[in-house]
């Protein structure tokens, strides 16, 4: 049977999540509808702790599911009996569908929030473990929201603003929310200009060139190279392992004054043949010490079987190696394919021909009084949508490939 502790710890967890759901959610209504908000933080608590309570009484007498549906629905009632029928502070006459979605949404993500941080744990057989195993879960929950409101919020300011027009811009530059009404048209018309007048398209060409010719590169480099300094032996291993980031302590604009002159004296300057042979140079270190990390934890029997069975050292690589280590080597390409896209200081040194532009030279030709501030973030925008989705989607390959052969047992 439930105790007293364990309801009022489930009371406290509703309370903190359905405070935290309530406040997001009341943002939203404001950011993207621009209602005028303000959220009734006392009624949000009181709700929370009815529903943690409802939760935590539930645990033992139904299912995961029904438990989230009912710690829900007794909030949203709670919520708006003590909130008055106001629970972000506007009468319920004012876009009544739209306050009623986002005070659901907000209980229903509170109920997910305690779900999670009481899975596993039994509210009837709380111990000292289970109690800061809650603690643990709850700061950790607490710091994921803080961050994701940090990062979504620039993002979300600089896609609005890459929606506006002009004149709504002149007219009231902090008004954050999305006039749908306008129309879709409308509303993608700075897309559409940097596409149809600026020639974004063939800028995301080129850099979809560089980037892609810069991860080849310093895979074909990087492979041989970490398997060097993984399985054989040579003079000078250990000092090479040792100080190949050195690199990286030399700062990037050291280097850009002599490389300009070389490559200026060697026509490379103003060529995407000059960046081609600068991101490699400055990628391959970085990458050579990630995947001879990976390579020295794969068992060295296998390649040992495959040299006793007839095969080249080369072959081994190709058959043995490389198909073992697919997640260091996804999460290398990753990570120098955003280095090569986002990469900015090199671009503006060596790139003076507008035909030849990657993004991020293109975009900062944005940053200028006679082009609209709008067209400036919808650049923004057309930079960071495509590294977010190749991160968001090659992420579990990233986590592996860099927590590879951190562990050796």
């Amino acid at each position: 049977m439930t105790g007293p502790r364990a309801l009022l710890y489930g009371a406290v967890i509703g309370a903190l999540w359905t405070g935290i759901a309530a406040l997001l959610a009341a943002i939203a209504l404001l950011f993207v509808f621009g209602l005028p908000t303000a959220p009734d933080m006392p009624a949000a608590l009181i709700a929370g702790a009815a529903a943690g309570l409802t939760f935590t009484w539930s645990w033992q007498r139904t299912t995961k599911y029904r438990r989230v549906l009912l710690a829900t629905a007794a909030g949203l009632v709670l919520l708006f009996l003590a909130g008055a029928g106001r629970p972000f502070g506007m009468p319920m006459t004012e876009s009544p569908v739209l306050q009623l979605l986002a005070a659901l949404a907000a209980l229903a993500a509170a109920g997910a929030a305690c779900e999670a941080t009481w899975a596993g744990i039994d509210p009837a057989r709380l111990n000292r473990y289970n109690v800061e195993l809650l603690v643990m879960r709850a700061l950790r929950g607490l710091g994921f929201v803080f961050f994701t409101v940090l990062v979504a919020v620039p993002f979300y300011v600089m896609a609005v603003t890459s929606l506006k027009t002009q004149a709504a811009l002149l007219a009231d530059p902090l008004d954050l929310a999305v006039d749908f009404a306008i129309g879709l048209e409308r509303l993608l018309s700075s897309y559409i200009e940097l596409f149809g007048v600026f020639h974004f398209g063939r800028y995301i060409l080129v850099s979809t060139v560089v980037s892609v010719s810069t991860v080849v590169i310093t895979l074909l480099c990087s492979i041989p190279g970490a398997y060097a300094v993984a399985r054989l032996r040579f003079p000078g291993r250990s000092v090479m392992v040792r100080s190949v980031l050195l690199i990286y302590m030399v700062p990037a604009i050291v280097l850009v004054i002599p490389l300009y002159a070389v490559f200026s004296q060697l026509a490379l300057r103003d060529t995407l043949i000059g960046l081609m042979i600068v991101y490699p140079a400055t990628t391959i270190p970085v990458a050579l010490y990630m995947l001879q990390g990976y390579f020295r934890g794969i068992p060295q029997e296998l390649e040992e079987a495959g040299l006793m069975d007839g095969c080249t050292r080369l072959s081994v690589i190709l058959r043995i190696t490389m198909p073992l280590s697919l997640p260091a080597l996804a999460s290398v390409a990753l990570y120098v394919f955003m280095i090569a896209w986002n990469e900015f200081l090199f671009a503006f040194m060596f790139l003076d021909n507008p035909e030849i532009f990657t993004l991020s030279r293109a975009v900062v030709s944005l940053n200028s009084s006679e082009v609209p501030r709008q067209h400036l973030m919808a650049g923004a925008v057309i930079v960071t949508v495509p590294v977010l989705v190749l991160f968001l989607w090659f992420e579990r390959f990233l986590v592996k490939g860099l927590t590879a052969g951190a562990v050796k047992g």
